[in-house]
């Protein structure tokens, strides 16, 4: 082989060395930091109308209260749903934390939306499922109903 075509060769090789470290670099971003939020979707349109106060959002019977880890040695710990969002991963801004090594670092949420609690995966690696089924979308929560993340399962209770 001539010189010229090994100096390619090596060449090529760093680029794609430099590639895989870049490549690694960045999920360990996106898992240490979490993923980035379009705000944009976050922006709803204001109408020339004057919106109607809100009227509360009565507890409906059936209607979750709270959740709770079911198993491992966090057992018993867990949140109850009022009215904001429940964020459950191994971040500390996580309002359930989880001692998983296959959570993510904000691994899904619980949020009420038109009187129904809903279980959201936030896009983590492992998967979260939902009375054994994978959650891809939003679904909505039901009382005896299970979340498994990783080996940790939680319950859902009144």
């Amino acid at each position: 082989m001539s010189e010229l075509t090994l100096t390619l060769i090596k060449l090529g090789f760093l680029a794609l060395l430099w590639m895989f470290v870049l490549a690694v670099l960045s999920v360990i971003r996106s898992d240490l930091f979490g993923a980035k939020v379009d705000s944009r979707a976050a922006v709803v349109p204001q109408s020339s109308r004057t919106p109607k106060p809100a009227k509360p959002v009565k507890k409906r019977k059936g209607l979750p209260g709270s959740v709770t880890i079911a198993d491992g040695p966090q057992a018993g710990v867990g949140a109850t749903l009022v009215d904001e969002p429940v964020i459950i991963g191994r971040g500390s801004d996580c309002q359930i934390r989880l001692d998983d090594d296959y959570s993510s670092t904000r691994h899904a949420r619980l949020f009420l939306s038109e009187g129904q609690w809903w279980v959201e995966d936030l896009g983590s690696t492992n998967g979260t499922y939902l009375d054994g089924q994978r959650v891809t979308r939003p679904v909505p929560a039901e009382i005896g109903g299970s979340i498994r993340i990783g080996r940790t399962t939680l319950n859902i209770a009144k």
